[in-house]
């Protein structure tokens, strides 16, 4: 029996035999077996009254996309966003960033991104989430991938974006460049007018900051394309 974010049922802890239970199983087989939704699980290790907990892994994996959840960093943002319980967003903050950090160590391996189909490829599980958000992709000078985090939710607004919360995760990770992505949940990956006024400007505002806004991605269910470039 295995849980999938696709599927339009997820069992509940309680409707699940003692065995397929993901904490069992992960005693039984070792946590190779278990499916990202069951690891979540087991880092957040009980529901709600109003939520299971493997619903709650699923709807959080569903919703944030699973590259995204390596880049959790802000208990209260999560928190808020994910409509979770505050020690829960810390439990999977924390976990988030041990990750982090054990992936840094000498002999993990970088990802390079070198052009949108890369970027789309980096982001897929992007390309399916019921909710539009612009995250960053921190790169450096060989163009790999230093640290990547969901900047806002909704959708794209010069007047909301700000170039702060751009590029302060350039400067704390030592990027040389950055790549902007979204989702359009439409599919529908033509760039929108606001999604080019966006880019103008932090494109204007990384040029000032010597940090280069080298490609902004829009994705939705398969397709991608790159946003002008364009200097004010």
């Amino acid at each position: 029996m295995t849980l999938d974010t696709e599927s339009q049922h997820v069992y509940k802890l309680r409707d699940l035999p003692e065995a397929e239970k993901p904490r069992e199983k992960l005693l039984q087989h070792g946590p190779e077996i278990l499916s990202i939704v069951e690891l979540v699980a087991v880092i957040i290790n009980t529901g709600t009254v109003k939520e299971d907990v493997l619903t709650m892994a699923s709807r959080i994996i569903r919703e944030y996309g699973e590259k995204s959840f390596s880049s959790f960093d802000d208990p209260r943002k999560i928190s808020d966003e994910m409509d979770i319980p505050l020690g829960k967003a810390c439990q999977l903050v924390a976990s988030s960033e041990l990750g982090r950090r054990f992936y840094k160590r000498p002999g993990g391996r970088n990802v390079s991104v070198r052009n949108a189909k890369d970027v789309s490829a980096y982001v897929r599980d992007m390309h399916g989430l019921p909710k539009e958000y612009l995250r960053g992709i921190y790169v450096n000078n060989h163009h790999q991938v230093v640290h990547d985090e969901v900047l806002s939710m909704g959708t794209l607004d010069a007047n909301i974006i700000h170039p702060r919360e751009v590029f302060k995760p350039a400067v704390e990770y030592g990027a040389a460049a950055v790549i902007l992505v979204h989702n359009h949940p439409s599919g529908m990956v033509t760039p929108s007018s606001a999604d080019i006024e966006v880019t103008k400007q932090l494109a204007s505002a990384g040029r000032i900051m010597g940090i280069s806004l080298i490609d902004h991605v829009i994705v939705g269910k398969g397709k991608y394309e790159s946003v002008p470039i364009i200097y004010e």
